[in-house]
């Protein structure tokens, strides 16, 4: 099945060896470096659109779980967020003018349980609502594997045709962080856990969602980690946020932030840590 219809008649698909090995090595050595640069922070960290999200750790003290936005710091995912393969996923599903929205390296430390991310919808995090025209049909994730993706290293998870569903009635105040993993969770949304698939990757190896995709990963419970680069388009003239990713099908450099998430971005731009949630809810009506 071409990739392309699975995406819309499952809400994901899975398009192997995209990126080479030497791609592969370029990522995890720019990611190496900036876990490095993450963990001297005490505690999650924002520069504008920047955010390291750290958490704490029974046994390391704190480890770094993701970066939003790490590409305004980091040239090497700069180049990737906008390498034309990027495009030539997306382009026949929502064209060649395109905004970027979601922009994020992840990593799952090894050996730990505290790796999780609950089951949730990415249409959950794109507010305020008049923002984010035709969202169904106007936004693709897609999601790199940097290292071998297994269930016991806390792959992703998709429930196949949750895209249909609208919007779940899921936990709003909570992280999703702090929200259940477990298949059976998904029994109190009248959902079949036995339905729940798990994404195997290999590195170089990318998945794609929609924004009412239901998805989430678990633990990592395995000896090594379990890293991803994830970068979320949407059709340009659909949105009112995000930064230009494709005009035309031409890539577009980073500039000067713009904003995306963070509703404070021009009033409280100054690097500062953080108290509370990462993005407050928008007082815009959904």
């Amino acid at each position: 099945m071409p990739y392309e219809t699975q995406l819309w008649d499952e809400g994901y698909a899975i398009v192997r060896g995209v990126y080479s090995a030497a791609d592969i090595t370029a990522i995890a050595a720019e990611m190496d470096q900036l876990k490095v640069e993450g963990l001297r922070h005490h505690a999650s960290y924002r520069d504008r659109n920047l955010v390291y999200v750290l958490r704490p750790h029974p046994t390391l003290g704190r480890h770094l779980r993701f970066i939003h936005w790490a590409a305004y710091i980091s040239p090497v995912l700069a180049r990737y967020r906008i390498d034309r393969r990027q495009l030539q996923l997306v382009e026949p599903l929502i064209g060649r003018n395109l905004k970027q929205i979601a922009n994020q390296v992840t990593w799952k430390t090894p050996g730990s349980d505290d790796t999780t991310f609950g089951f949730h919808q990415d249409a959950r995090f794109r507010r305020p609502a008049a923002a984010f025209r035709h969202l169904a049909t106007s936004y693709v994730q897609t999601f790199v594997a940097v290292d071998p993706h297994t269930v016991e290293n806390g792959c992703l998870k998709v429930y196949p045709g949750s895209h249909r569903l609208g919007l779940l009635d899921l936990p709003a105040n909570r992280s999703t962080l702090d929200m259940e993993s477990d298949n059976d969770v998904l029994k109190q949304w009248g959902l079949d856990p036995d339905q729940v698939v798990n994404i195997i990757l290999e590195p170089g190896d990318v998945a794609l969602w929609l924004p009412y995709t239901l998805h989430g990963s678990g633990p990592n419970l395995s000896t090594i980690d379990r890293r991803s680069y994830v970068n979320g388009y949407v059709i340009a003239e659909n949105c009112d946020r995000g930064e230009w990713a494709f005009r035309d099908g031409e890539p577009c450099e980073l500039g000067t932030p713009v904003l995306i998430q963070y509703e404070e971005l021009y009033s409280r731009p100054e690097p500062h840590y953080i108290e509370g949630p990462l993005y407050p809810p928008a007082t815009t009506s959904r």
